[in-house]
């Protein structure tokens, strides 16, 4: 260790310093939970879409309208890319989502999209793994940290080609619903929501990790569409991701999505929300 190096005589002082919540939700606008609630009751099924195991699939949402994505036959973990429908450059935002909202999303949260949009695009209004909380090793479910695994990291860790990766997947759902050429899809795939997936830091490295998601057959993570939604959803390579992804080792099993349209005037005075109100003169003269 070199001079550089050392710690500094109040180095003690300096990492008790309290920290600051960068983005204070105090501010935030908050969905209408009770709304959204009461809407859901009595909304009908008007589609589904089964994603099959190391696949992807693309569905699409009203504004409006409710989407449900289930395990339905054993333990899964699936990565979701949301546009907007009608204008593929608003998209989703991970990282904004996961400042204002925290590394793992649940009900009541909010996928936001990306600048200079920047508005709610689905809101949480369910989910039954909200009872997993924080394990022991800070793990929890459905993360917005992870990025999705891709053949290009694959090559650059292993050295060989995998063509199943959700990245690829992605590009090829968005491709095949879009009608774009592969290497045009995968310039508007993005990252993702984690659905079902059990991930968090190690307190001693602090390197991303993943464990064995406890999702069963039955269990859902359920989405208000705050706009026009164009999705896709891919069934993840790893299985449970309880050890590896990006191979053909691990147990997959599909993914259900489900969309339901609320009954006639049970979503009242709603609208869809605007684009951010920012006038992008970023300060110039």
């Amino acid at each position: 260790m070199n001079d550089h190096e050392r710690a500094p005589e109040d180095a003690a002082a300096r990492r008790a310093i309290r920290p600051v919540i960068c983005y204070p939700d105090d501010g935030l606008p908050q969905p209408d939970m009770p709304l959204y609630d009461a809407a859901r009751r009595g909304a009908v099924k008007i589609d589904e879409v089964t994603v099959p195991p190391r696949d992807a699939r693309a569905f699409r949402v009203p504004a409006g309208h409710f989407f449900r994505i289930s395990s339905v036959e054993g333990p899964q973990v699936g990565d979701l890319n949301l546009w907007n429908a009608d204008n593929l450059s608003e998209r989703f935002f991970s990282g904004k989502t996961r400042a204002l909202h925290g590394t793992h999303v649940s009900t009541g949260d909010r996928l936001w999209s990306c600048l200079p949009y920047l508005r709610p695009m689905a809101t949480i209004v369910a989910d039954t793994l909200a009872w997993y909380g924080t394990d022991p090793y800070g793990g929890r479910v459905h993360d917005v940290i992870g990025t999705r695994c891709d053949p290009y990291t694959h090559q650059l860790l292993a050295g060989n080609t995998y063509h199943h990766c959700c990245h690829s997947n992605l590009t090829r759902a968005l491709a095949s619903v879009t009608g774009q050429p592969l290497t045009g899809a995968e310039m508007d795939v993005h990252d993702v929501l984690n659905v079902f997936m059990c991930t968090g830091f190690t307190a001693d490295t602090g390197q991303y990790f993943m464990k064995a998601s406890p999702v069963r057959p039955g269990d859902y993570l359920e989405a208000f569409a705050e706009i026009d939604l164009l999705g896709a959803l891919s069934a993840c390579p790893g299985g449970d991701c309880s050890a590896e992804h990006s191979s053909d080792r691990a147990s997959c099993h599909p993914l259900l999505v489900e969309v339901f349209r609320p009954r006639p005037g049970a979503l009242a005075d709603w609208a869809p929300p605007p684009v951010n109100s920012y006038d992008r003169s970023h300060g110039a003269s």
